[in-house]
Formats: structure tokens, sequence, C-alpha cells
């Protein structure tokens, strides 16, 4: 595994796109003050997962980005890819270049991609895990790392060796299994103190569930008495209704009976008119007559 390519772009002073060949058998890279060399440096720190500003020279992530000069604006955005070769399948993925680029917006937001995926800063410090590429392996020693390892006392030397020995991995898992026990046992906990909680609401549920069995039978009792005296009222109608219609029947025949008697008395007075109109002529006739022989 060695260094292939590394792109850089809008990171600290190199506000144009540029990149850097590794061929076999580079051993530095040289330049005057100024030239950006430490810059170099502290994006290949950034790129592998590097979370603390303080390790990239700088007061806050934005401060990576390039902030401008007299002649260019600053920029939205700050990239760096790292090409590695994996011809000995050190990476556990299946490819023989192993791309990582760190994206940095000027709003905040960041992405991280792995051979063009989109990933998580998770994966890429999984992926460095025991290479010792990784942000907490000693692939990178600055100056000032160079006079700290000098100068520390034998059990912090002992913790920089087992550094070095790649047993990152495995404090790595040893974090997550502490975490994930730790996140056990609040779950624990969590789950005892709900566990209290409905043993002391077991008795009084215990009662309103007797409650609502009571009353499931009451209403069970309640519809089907309502139900009944329902059958009994349609029934009870329904005689009512047949009396009823057996006593309009009589009074319609009654009624066809009265309005027959009508017509006839109705055709007997029509025939007393007459006769009595007939009468009046012939006693005006009469009355006429002893006017008559009275003259």
């Amino acid at each position: 595994m060695y260094l292939k390519r590394l792109e850089i772009q809008g990171f600290k002073s190199f506000a144009d796109k540029v990149e850097f060949e590794f061929p076999s058998g580079i051993t530095a890279i040289v330049g005057p003050n100024g030239s950006g060399k430490s810059n170099v440096v502290d994006s290949i720190r950034w790129v592998l997962g590097e979370q603390s500003i303080k390790n990239l020279r700088g007061s806050k992530m934005e401060d990576v980005i390039f902030a401008g000069s007299a002649d260019r604006r600053p920029l939205g955005m700050a990239q760096v890819s790292l090409t590695l070769d994996n011809s000995a399948g050190i990476f556990d993925v299946d490819f023989d270049e192993v791309t990582v680029t760190r994206r940095l917006y000027r709003s905040g937001e960041s992405e991280y991609l792995i051979n063009k995926a989109s990933s998580r800063l998770k994966d890429i410090q999984e992926l460095f895990m025991d290479t010792g590429l990784g942000r907490e392996g000693l692939s990178i020693i600055s100056q000032g790392k160079v006079d700290e390892i000098l100068s520390l006392k034998p059990e912090d030397r002992r913790g920089l060796i087992e550094e070095a020995a790649g047993i990152t991995r495995y404090k790595y898992r040893k974090r997550e299994a502490e975490r994930k026990l730790k996140d056990t046992e609040d779950n624990l906990i969590r789950v005892q103190d709900i566990v209290n909680e409905l043993e002391e609401r077991v008795g009084p549920l215990g009662e309103q569930a007797e409650k609502a069995r009571q009353y499931r039978e009451w209403k069970q009792q309640l519809d089907g008495l309502e139900l009944s005296l329902e059958v009994h009222d349609i029934s009870e109608n329904q005689s009512k209704e047949q009396q009823l219609q057996g006593k309009q029947l009589q009074m319609e025949d009654g009624l066809a009976q009265l309005s027959a008697q009508l017509s006839g008395q109705d055709a007997a007075l029509a025939q007393l008119r007459l006769d009595a109109q007939q009468e009046e002529a012939n006693f005006q006739q009469r009355q006429q007559a002893f006017y008559d022989l009275q003259n």
C-alpha cells in the first residue's frame, strides 16, 4: 500500500485544483517557506477524518476553506481526495485503488465519499483501522509530535507503541462494546422503571377491567331487552294496525251505504221540489181564477 495521488481544491491556500502524483520512489515534497507544504499534510490529515481544528492549525472548521486574497474571492467549499494503492488487498474493498474524498461547505454541511460513493465518517474511520493511516495512527507525525514523543513518560510511550502496533480496531471495538453495554444498562434501567410503573397501575387497571367487563355484560343484557321490547312493540303495533284497517274497511262500507242513501234522498228531495213547484203553479192559477170570479 502506498499513496498514489492527492487532489486538493479550495483547501486553505489551494484555491485552484491541485493534483499531486506520488510515483514509486518519491520520498519528500520540498519548497520554500509559505509554499503550502504544511497545508498538504493538513489536507491528508483532514481527509482521513480529523475533527480537531487545533490539529489543523485553525480556530474553527471553516478556516480550512480558502478565505480569499487580494485578487481572489473566497470559496464556498473545500475538497480533498486521497487515492491509495490497494493491490495488496489491505483495505477490505474490491478495488485496486481506494479514493477517499471529504467536502466541507461554508454552510457547515460536509460530505464523505469512498470511491465516489456517499459514506459516513464512521465508514472512513473503520476503513483505515489497522492500516496505520487512521487519524489516531502514527502515519502523520508533525514537528511538534516528534518533540512530544521524545518527552513522553514510559506509561505514555507504552500507549504510543500500542498505537503503532495496530490495535486501533480493538480499542474501537472495546469502546463500541462499552458504549453498547452502557446503552444496555440505561435501557434496562428505563425498562425497570416502566415495569415498576406498570406494576403500580396493575391494581387500578384490574378494577377498570372488571368494571369494563361488568359494563359489557350489562350492555349486552340491555341490548337484548331493548331488542325484545322493540319486537314486542312491533308485534303490538302490527295487531293494532290490522284492527284499525278492519275498522277502516267497515267505516268505508258504512260510508258507501250512507252515500247511496243520501243519493236516494237527494233524488226524492228533488222530486218533492218539483211537486211543490207544480202545486205552487196550480195555487196561483186557482187564486187568479178566484180573483176573476170575485170581480
